[in-house]
């Protein structure tokens, strides 16, 4: 049997959601937010959908969501993942940019050698994914964009990133430190993307910082935030989009 894929319509339906809430009993020798983190697992609708829909993480649906929003996944893009394991939007990005005529590989085929347009990039192993290359690097490597339009064979139409650093739980320095991964991500992005391409970078609320915002201005014709659904309410995490990369008249002035 088939598994089932949200193509388009990222989000849950009625169906996906009435599950019975599980409990957890707090076990001996483990801390009550360790339970608490696994109950919070067990009963969330999109964690249960990732395992049916064989996603690697529920992370998977906020892609899904955003892109059925904004249609920054065309088929025959080329697009580069960041921080891509464990791949669940690295599985999603295969999907939307799959193309009927043999291009790019559709998921759940045998990826051909050369004809990927699917790059996911990490400093940990990623296993396999049908119809993208998944490569162990350091995006931050200075052969890196050279590297990868080789893959690619060609500039990125889309560069993603949905990096986090490790929770400290002292919000200031939690959001210092996602903030700097994401101009890191923009950095690599205005080396490797094609005019007319967009970048997506997770951040935390209160919005991008007043450099990286106006470097993405000057950058792109048009920057927002979003916050998907399959964000969690209590998370802080929303996304910075922007569209329309200006190309290479702008960049060193653009990179910040």
């Amino acid at each position: 049997m088939s598994k089932r894929k949200p193509r388009r319509g990222g989000g849950l339906n009625a169906a996906h959601t009435r599950t019975l809430k599980q409990r957890v009993k707090t076990a001996r020798g483990r801390k009550s937010s360790s339970t608490q983190w696994l109950q919070r697992q067990l009963n969330d609708p999109y964690v249960a959908a990732a395992r049916r829909d064989g996603y690697r993480s529920r992370a998977a649906y906020k892609l899904a969501e955003i892109d059925d929003k904004f249609h920054i996944l065309k088929p025959g893009a080329r697009v580069v993942d960041l921080g891509a394991a464990p791949g669940g939007w690295t599985q999603i990005a295969v999907e939307r940019t799959a193309r009927a005529d043999g291009g790019s590989p559709m998921a759940g085929s045998s990826p051909v050698a050369g004809s990927s347009h699917v790059v996911g990039i990490d400093l940990l192993p990623v296993d396999p994914i049908p119809g993208a290359t998944c490569v162990q690097l350091d995006f931050r490597d200075e052969t890196a964009p050279a590297a990868l339009k080789t893959m690619l064979d060609g500039p990125a139409d889309v560069v993603l990133s949905d990096m986090a650093a490790s929770a400290t739980g002292h919000k200031p320095t939690d959001h210092l430190r996602i903030m700097a991964l994401c101009e890191l991500a923009l950095d690599f992005a205005l080396d490797v993307l094609k005019p007319g391409g967009s970048f997506l970078a997770k951040v935390l609320q209160g919005g991008a910082e007043r450099e990286l915002m106006a470097t993405l201005k000057r950058a792109f014709h048009q920057v927002r935030h979003v916050k998907p659904k399959a964000s969690r309410s209590d998370s802080a995490e929303m996304y910075v989009l922007a569209t329309g990369f200006k190309g290479t008249a702008v960049h060193k002035e653009a990179k910040p």
